[in-house]
């Protein structure tokens, strides 16, 4: 076996980062070649006439049981690694209010002892530790109290498989192998964060309001006291945040003493912690070659730009600093859970103490229970105010509290991004709405698949259905009422992006039998199964997507013989996103990218620089720093926040189109225009923007069809652009920049462009004046949504309390649909998982939770294909206005509105409303008579 050698094999550099090079590089093993590196759209893929792709890029792979996951991947997959394969596993704790003070490995006796024990004090020696990100201790000190349940204290590592296996069986679940000293009670901290968004419109949601975070700024803490935030003082005329304060007193004032003809409803909801359940749980496989001092690292990950930019970090602190990274990123299946979670870094370490072996730490079950992130634990208590003779609500009071367990993790923005979905599809023309992220003993929260508006949405639509019926008012007439139209203001002051349809959603729901025959459906159910009881429940959300710092780059280029490639920074995660961005390239070139690539992390094509931090930088810095035209806002973004359809398609697509129309459309015009008299075109008037894709090729105004091989060979020979690398930026609207391309200048959605003509290098084009949305911005919080009504029929039995889910039916708007089979199983899968939390899933935050390491699906209860109406559901998805509407992420919200559609039918079934999640049938039987 010889050293690793880059030149060797086609290896990818990334970049130096705190002084280790970084290379991203592509596994070995036939099957993962065959599914990531030779990813092909095959002709008979594509349906030209009908412009739809048949089956997801993947599809093959999938149902044939190829489909390669890091957790498959073995020294023996790696032909330049040493081919024994070395594993271990990590000593958790499962108490957190008493000191650590060691382990005991007595159980193994002397023949299971690891070949290596790795602890906390280890890493101190060799200057190991998370990066900032994930908080302190990653092995927990001898003499410290543990800050959470399941913090890990050792890793042990074995050189054969045999020996681990034995020695992780014989001392799983058992006590004493960790020790403990005196009790000291749990650790008490500060919150994670702490946000509060307060808006006083005006007489209408056209007029200038009087306070809002978008016209003048949330409200942060002043101070803490005992680990509770202290807000400003309110005060009429004074700094911003007093006097946003004194609206908060204003808008507690009123509906603590409201006009006559208000209904004022005050009530309190939970939601409990969940697991993510990922198809695959964490696991990393890494080598540490000490004659080069290189770690090859195997991982799977929705951020691969945040390991290879962190990791390297964390390893520049070594005592003896890595030289090299080979990092090999990996397709999974997260939602969410395997984004900026700390398992890659675990496994980093693992490898660092192989001693020459390569090292493999995969959880089981059990400790993926116990360690992987979860959703949060939300305790809200909301006030709403509503005129009781026009029905229209006036006044939102809102306090959330998100218990963010032992790291921060996402916490704060899950809070933040709670608080301002809390509206859901409503206006009020006053609200008052605060998050905080608690720090506590619980396993880690992060970036679940909702991401806090699930918690926050779910107890709105709860709350309308039970205010509805005090005013004796149709549900979904309620809704119509108060709906959020375009160009209205969401709660922190911002008008939302393009049209609002949820008044066409609600619309459509009110309309279909389940809700119009409901009452007639009720007694035939009831009548023919006396044991159940039956309702209906109605849930409608619009759930924002995107971060606020979205970035991406794409790189679109074709051959001379007119093969496609598409590059893009993206991450495949399960949601289709590798089939969708290939399926874009095809609205601009005529078909599908023949080649692509996704999790790419090397754009030395483009090189964009980073500083700053795009959430909190003053709009002076912005523009300061703007002044470099390689300089962005953000790099690059993971897959997440339902990112892939509206923020990734724009670069991809914004990549595509200069190349149609820098390279494809004028060789088709010199083609055409060739000839005496200037040839075919003359006699016609031929315009860019009548271009068409048809059947066989390009055509355009009745001209001949050219295929893209033809084309592609005639931009060759003129020496036309062939190549585009774009990066992009947005900050709830997307930066643009002039650049100067043929001897044009032009202004484009871009904020990075690179260009490839002929059979050149790429060169960058170096902007001349950038356009970023300005800071203030940020307190928009979010201008994107994508809307969703879901209908629910349930059986609930009178003896026993068990929820039968009967039927469901969903109403989507999502803009233009790329792969309509994938937002189809986006759509029945969120269902799935909407369900699971709504009646099932369920887990204990803190001493009798997974934290313990006993936990497995034996005591946790997933949706099953019984428990959702497999054979029964249909949805609907509303047609776009114009073929011309970008598409909407929607992977988060098609889970949201059947939690609260659930409770509200369990409601109408049973007559009592539920507050806390999940409702099941031992909360059911104790209500009913």
């Amino acid at each position: 076996m010889s050293n690793f050698n880059p030149s060797r094999r086609r290896f990818i550099t990334g970049a130096v980062v705190a002084g280790v090079s970084v290379y991203l590089a592509p596994l070995y093993s036939r099957a993962y070649a065959a599914l990531f590196e030779e990813k092909i759209l095959l002709a008979p893929n594509w349906d030209a006439e009908k412009k739809r792709i048949r089956f997801r890029i993947d599809g093959r792979s999938k149902v044939m049981g190829h489909k390669v996951f890091a957790r498959d991947i073995r020294a023996v997959d790696m032909p330049h690694w040493p081919q024994k394969q070395a594993h271990a596993f990590i000593i958790r704790t499962t108490k957190a209010d008493r000191l650590f003070t060691g382990v005991d490995l007595s159980l193994l006796g002397n023949d299971l002892q690891p070949d290596r024990l790795v602890t906390a004090e280890d890493l101190a020696r060799d200057g190991l530790a998370f990066p900032a990100f994930y908080g302190d201790d990653m092995l927990l000190p001898s003499g410290k109290t543990p800050a959470y349940l399941g913090q890990a204290v050792a890793i042990l590592i074995y050189h054969d498989f045999a020996r681990f296996r034995f020695a992780k069986d014989k001392i799983k679940f058992k006590e004493g192998v960790v020790k403990y000293g005196a009790e000291t009670g749990v650790l008490e901290r500060d919150p994670w964060g702490t946000f509060r968004f307060v808006r006083v419109g005006g007489a209408t949601s056209q007029d200038d309001d009087q306070f809002s975070s978008l016209k003048d700024m949330p409200i942060f803490p002043v101070a803490m006291k005992k680990h509770l935030p202290v807000w400003p003082e309110g005060r009429e005329g004074g700094k911003l945040d007093e006097e946003g304060m004194h609206f908060a007193a204003t808008i507690a004032d009123e509906l603590k003493s409201p006009p006559e003809d208000w209904l004022v409803l005050s009530r309190r909801y939970t939601t409990q912690s969940i697991d993510t359940a990922a198809l695959e749980p964490d696991n990393a496989n890494g080598w540490f070659d000490e004659a080069t001092q290189t770690l090859h690292l195997v991982v799977p990950t929705q951020s691969p730009q945040e390991v290879a930019d962190e990791l390297p970090r964390m390893l520049a602190k070594r005592t003896q600093p890595v030289k090299q990274l080979i990092l090999h990123p990996c397709y999974t299946v997260g939602y969410g859970s395997k984004d900026h979670y700390n398992f890659p870094y675990y496994g980093a370490v693992a490898a660092m103490y192989g001693d020459g072996h390569p090292v493999r730490l995969a959880n089981d079950r059990y400790e993926q229970f116990q360690t992987s992130i979860k959703r949060h634990a939300f305790d809200m208590d909301y006030t709403i105010g509503v005129n009781k003779s026009t029905g229209m609500m006036q006044s939102f009071y809102g306090a959330m509290i998100a218990n963010g367990g032992g790291r921060s993790n996402f916490t704060p923005s899950v809070a933040m991004v709670g608080a301002t979905a809390a509206q859901s599809i409503y206006y009020f023309p006053k609200s008052d709405l605060s998050a905080v992220g608690i720090a506590s003993r619980a396993i880690d929260a992060g970036s679940a698949r909702g991401y806090g508006t699930l918690q926050s949405m779910a107890a709105t639509e709860m709350m309308v259905d039970e205010i509805a019926a005090e005013l004796k008012l149709d549900p979904i007439e309620f809704r119509m009422r108060n709906a959020l139209k375009s160009g209205m203001k969401n709660t922190q002051g911002a008008i939302p992006a393009g049209a609002i349809r949820v008044d066409e959603v609600l619309a459509k729901a009110a309309k279909h039998e389940i809700w119009i025959d409901r009452a007639k459906r009720k007694a035939e159910f009831e009548s023919k199964n006396p044991g159940k009881l039956y309702g209906v429940g109605f849930g409608c959300v619009q759930k924002d997507f995107g971060t606020g710092a979205e970035t991406s780059f794409a790189r679109v280029e074709f051959s001379e013989d007119g093969q496609i490639t598409l590059h893009h920074s993206g991450a495949e995660m399960g949601t289709g996103m590798s089939t969708s961005q290939s399926v874009l390239c095809a609205q601009w070139l005529g078909k599908p990218a023949d080649q692509s690539h996704f999790s790419v992390t090397d754009w030395s094509t483009l090189p964009i620089v980073t500083s700053g931090d795009p959430y909190i930088m003053s709009q002076e810095e912005q523009d300061k720093l703007a002044a470099n035209p390689a300089w962005s806002p953000s790099y690059c973004s993971p897959s997440s926040a339902s990112n892939s359809a509206f923020y990734f398609s724009h670069s991809t697509r914004e990549a595509a189109r200069l190349v149609f129309e820098h390279g494809l459309w004028p060789a088709a015009t010199a083609i055409w225009s060739t000839g005496i008299g200037g040839g075919q075109a003359a006699p016609l008037v031929v315009r860019i923007e009548d271009a068409r894709w048809v059947e066989g090729g390009l055509t355009c105004a009745g001209m001949e069809i050219l295929s893209f091989e033809r084309l592609a060979k005639k931009a060759y020979e003129l020496g036309l652009l062939t190549g585009a690398v774009v990066h992009v930026f947005n900050r709830w609207q997307w930066a643009e920049a002039d650049f100067t391309i043929a001897n044009q200048s032009r202004r484009l959605p871009v904020d990075g462009l690179s260009v490839r003509t002929g059979k050149g290098e790429f060169a960058t084009i170096n902007r001349e004046h950038v356009y970023y949305p300005p800071t203030q911005r940020n307190n928009a919080s979010v201008t994107y949504y994508s809307a969703v009504g879901t209908l629910v029929e349930v059986a609930v039995g009178r003896a026993d309390g068990k929820v039968e889910v009967l039927n469901h039916h969903s109403i989507m708007e999502c803009g233009n649909l790329i792969v309509p089979e994938l937002v189809s199983g986006q759509l029945q899968g969120g269902l799935a998982m909407g369900i699971g939390h709504a009646l099932h899933e369920y887990l204990p935050l803190y001493e009798d939770g997974p934290g313990d390491g006993t936990w497995n699906f034996n005591r946790y209860h997933l949706p099953r294909a019984a428990d959702v109406a497999v054979w029964q559901q249909t949805g609907d998805i509303m047609p776009a206005l114009s073929e011309t509407d970008p598409p909407k992420g929607m992977a988060e919200v098609v889970m949201i509105p059947v939690v609260a559609a659930l409770v509200n039918a369990i409601a109408d079934a049973t007559g009592h409303r539920f507050r806390d999640l999940p409702v099941r049938a031992e909360n059911i039987r104790e209500v009913l008579p």
